[in-house]
């Protein structure tokens, strides 16, 4: 069986690492802006943005009709908040993407960089998780990763499509935000690493 979870995954890093190979610097800041554009509209509305949401789509991930697919939602939101992220940021220097900061991780980094807003961060992501639909998630996560961005912390965008492609299957919205509650909730330390020798 196909992960297309994965092929999200797989597909918004392939994107990423164009735009940043990209010795055009107009042409990628052009590209981000376009992207940003397209942030809360549907897949596909915007024809612009096809040749970074769609070209190379891997076919599993493709609608099938004029409602976009889950593949395209996860895509498309990942990108586009990668685009708001990057933006006003040297994409060679300070690329916003970072394998292993996953949400929960990025979210409690942000928690843990300004103490008085820590509970304010913390209720903001539990609002965010707690969302009952793709829709009013998104919204929550973009005010999320405005104040990433603030911050100059870093997500793992790859890592955020696949647990976008997830979220939108009832059955396996309590899975990713378990997930999203233990990455928040983990404290690595060296304490932790001695006690497992």
């Amino acid at each position: 069986m196909i992960d297309k979870a994965k092929l999200a995954g797989v597909f918004v890093r392939r994107k990423i690492t164009e735009l940043s190979e990209n010795k055009n610097g107009s042409a990628v800041r052009a590209a981000l802006a376009r992207l940003r554009r397209g942030i809360g509209k549907a897949p596909g509305s915007m024809p612009e943005l096809w040749s970074v949401t769609l070209d190379g789509l891997p076919e599993p991930l493709l609608g099938k009709g004029n409602i976009p697919s889950p593949g395209e939602w996860a895509v498309h939101t990942a990108l586009t908040l990668y685009a708001l992220h990057q933006q006003g940021k040297d994409l060679k220097k300070e690329c916003m993407n970072r394998d292993g900061e996953s949400l929960g991780a990025a979210v409690r980094n942000l928690a843990q960089s300004d103490e008085d807003r820590e509970s304010a961060v913390t209720r903001r992501f539990n609002a965010a998780v707690t969302s009952d639909s793709f829709e009013e998630f998104s919204r929550h996560l973009r005010g999320l990763v405005e104040l990433l961005k603030s911050e100059n912390l870093p997500l793992d965008y790859p890592s955020l499509a696949e647990d976008l492609y997830r979220f939108q299957f009832p059955e396996q919205r309590d899975g990713i935000r378990l997930k999203w509650g233990q990455d928040f909730y983990h404290m690595p330390n060296d304490e932790s690493q001695d006690n497992e020798a």
